[in-house]
């Protein structure tokens, strides 16, 4: 509680400091859209449903080998760093199911929110935009994202129809793992008719570690991280027919996915993925109404663990049919909304990939139903928005025992703005959400993690008791905001490492360690600051930020694998054709350990740095740019990484590209 009170005092005083500032001209910029919001039009209207939305270069020079990467230095985002090939973002100390992956607004429907070593089913080279996202807003989406939402939007199936052919292609190679990255996204129109497509190839080699493999072994290996290379390859297209009225459209898209796990035992993991999505839009559908909005995504999704011989051990599949329905109405008595319904439909399975046999997760059945209703009024000076949402889920496998649960979860939200430019607010939710499969029935080896997972099938609904305060600046050239949170969870689903060794047949005496997934209550608060001057503007840019989470369970210790308390900022410069900057963050040595966790996770001081010059060929423009990642070499390893003593992160790395606009 110290190092919250301390990070929230000095973002207080800072903030307070430059209340003398505030009548200092804003540049004028464009606003970015935030798709996954029904309240704001723009990235500065998140007051309620706190938002960071990464786009145009800030992404391109932020953009990782994976997403939870790319988002890893954002306020309040951790990454589960499994490897290259595999790291998936952690929001305030939360991660798995609790915070829910989109992709143009419907779920990924992968299974990289059952462990840590399954990579997200979407790809980032080809995005448009990344948006973070939270509060009341995210019921629409899910009752059980805890955490939040990340939605990458990447417009496969276009809405507008492009006037001349558009794009974007860009070319980078990196040294740390001699990593070779494609991409190519690109719109045009056939008279009513929008047409996209998008393609991405990835090839990176083991990278390179500054100093040995094993925490506090000098006698462990060391130059490269054995098995942390990742191939991906992507290809999207998308058709729109786009008219006044609206648009409707379809899309297809495949995902081959090749990466190691960097754990002693080493494993490598096969991914694949087709999505089909259909998206329409229809502008005042009927008296009364503003839009109606429909969506279908169906997925095929698979991964296979391979041992080192590339032998198939376990197989993985989910196939997911997902529909949204969504009605936007006209103001009521100064109310604005979205109400609507959602339907899930998924079999998922880890099989033996020898006999078929259920040894890891059986066949399961999963059905799901909600109805959900978002709002939003100003009364004076006041801007609230409140969401409910409904929802019945199934679980139904073929060898255990069916389970049902019925969710309710609820969030309001308001917003004083006591003075131009200046709000407090706060939000209240209670969230449920019912166990995955895998913390049901699970009863098997699971490879990759070099465990044995046993379920429970008798557990029960997950409830969260949320509370957010937040103060902040959102205009002019200084901008700044504080975020105090706590969550109160009861029935807190987590695995335990209960110290035993089994074999694949669960009997005593191998090298899986057991792990049993227990419930509890549990307990997670933190506190968040950032301020930013001249965040978009040419001329010099500075931001500073500080974020602190802890998660304990009731009276049994601190939850596993949580953040390290952070702080750090950026510096950055531009005029003309020219862009620089600067990043630093410091990570604090995470000392506060689950009761079967064994080694603290020591500091580490992250600084990267960005140089790019753009050109005008005819009318493209033409960009070449150069990143360093980790230039001070440091051995960094993350707390919320299962292979912290193992796998450290990559040492200093340079990247440098090519990248056109069209």
């Amino acid at each position: 509680m110290h190092a919250q009170r301390t990070l929230l005092a000095g973002a207080v005083l800072s903030a307070l400091s430059t209340i003398a500032f505030a009548q200092i001209t804003e540049p004028k910029i464009q606003s970015i859209v935030v798709t996954a919001s029904p309240f704001s039009s723009n990235d500065g209207d998140q007051i309620l449903t706190p938002a960071k939305v990464l786009s145009g270069d800030e992404l391109r020079n932020k953009l990782g080998g994976s997403l939870g990467d790319t988002l890893s230095g954002e306020l309040g985002v951790s990454t589960s760093a499994f490897g290259a090939g595999a790291s998936r973002p952690i929001i305030r100390g939360l991660d798995g199911s609790r915070v829910k992956i989109l992709q143009n607004g419907m779920a990924v429907s992968d299974v990289s929110g059952l462990s840590n070593d399954h990579a997200v089913a979407t790809d980032g080279p080809t995005a448009k935009q990344i948006e973070i996202l939270r509060g009341p807003a995210a019921l629409m989406y899910g009752s059980g994202a805890i955490g939040g939402l990340v939605n990458v939007v990447n417009d496969r199936i276009p809405t507008t129809l492009a006037t001349i052919p558009t794009g974007e292609a860009e070319v980078r190679y990196g040294t740390v793992d001699q990593a070779k990255n494609l991409s190519l996204s690109a719109d045009t129109a056939a008279g009513p008719i929008g047409l996209h497509v998008d393609s991405s190839v990835r090839n990176a080699s083991d990278y390179k570690i500054p100093g040995n493999r094993i925490q506090g072994d000098s006698t462990s290996a060391s130059g490269t991280l054995p098995l942390s290379f990742a191939r991906q390859n992507t290809i999207g297209v998308g058709a729109s027919y786009i008219q006044d009225w609206g648009h409707v459209g379809i899309s297809a898209a495949e995902v081959s996915n090749l990466y190691g796990i960097p754990a002693l035992e080493g494993a490598q993991i096969d991914q694949k993925q087709r999505r089909y999505d259909i998206d329409a839009l229809v502008n005042a559908p009927f008296a009364g109404f503003e839009t109606f909005k429909f969506k279908l995504g169906y997925t095929d999704y698979k991964h296979s663990e391979l041992n080192l011989d590339n032998v198939p051990q376990t197989n993985f599949a989910n196939r997911s049919l997902e529909t949204r329905a969504e009605l936007t109405h006209k103001p009521i008595a100064g109310f604005r909304g979205t109400f609507g319904i959602q339907t899930d439909n998924t079999n998922f399975s880890a099989l033996n990939a020898t006999d078929g046999g259920p040894n890891t997760v059986p066949v399961t059945r999963s059905t799901s139903s909600a109805a959900f209703l978002v709002e939003e009024k100003e009364f004076g000076q006041v801007r609230m928005n409140a969401g409910l949402r409904l929802e019945s889920v199934k679980r139904a496998p073929v060898s255990n025992i069916d389970r049902s649960f019925d969710l309710a979860s609820y969030a309001i939200g308001g917003l004083w703005t006591f003075m131009p430019g200046y709000g407090a607010g706060a939000t209240v939710s209670i969230a449920q959400r019912a166990p995955t499969a895998d913390e049901l029935y699970s009863g098997g080896p699971h490879d990759s993690t070099a465990t044995f997972d046993i379920g429970n099938p008798n557990f029960a609904k997950e409830t969260s008791r949320n509370v957010e305060l937040t103060l902040q600046k959102n205009t002019g050239l200084i901008r700044w905001k504080t975020n105090v949170f706590q969550t109160k969870a009861k029935n807190f689903v987590y695995g335990q490492i209960a110290g035993n060794f089994v074999d694949e047949e669960g009997n005593p005496g191998g090298t899986l360690k057991e792990r049993i997934f227990n419930q509890a209550d549990a307990t997670i608060r933190g506190a968040e600051a950032e301020i930013t001057y001249n965040a978009h503007g040419n001329g010099v840019s500075l931001r500073a930020f500080a974020d602190t989470s802890r998660g304990s369970l009731d009276g049994a210790g601190s939850l596993p694998l949580q953040p390290a308390s952070r702080f750090g900022g950026d510096i950055g410069y531009k005029t003309g054709a020219w862009r620089s900057g600067a990043s630093l963050i410091h990570a604090r040595t995470q000392d506060r350990l689950a009761s079967f966790e064994t080694s603290n996770t020591p500091a580490y001081t992250l600084l990267d740095a960005n140089l790019s010059y753009t050109w005008k060929v005819g009318n493209n423009d033409v960009t070449w740019f150069a990143n360093v990642k980790n230039l001070l070499n440091q051995d960094i390893r993350l707390s919320t990484s299962i292979l912290k003593d193992v796998a450290p992160l990559p040492g200093r790395n340079l990247i440098v590209g090519l990248r056109t606009r069209f």
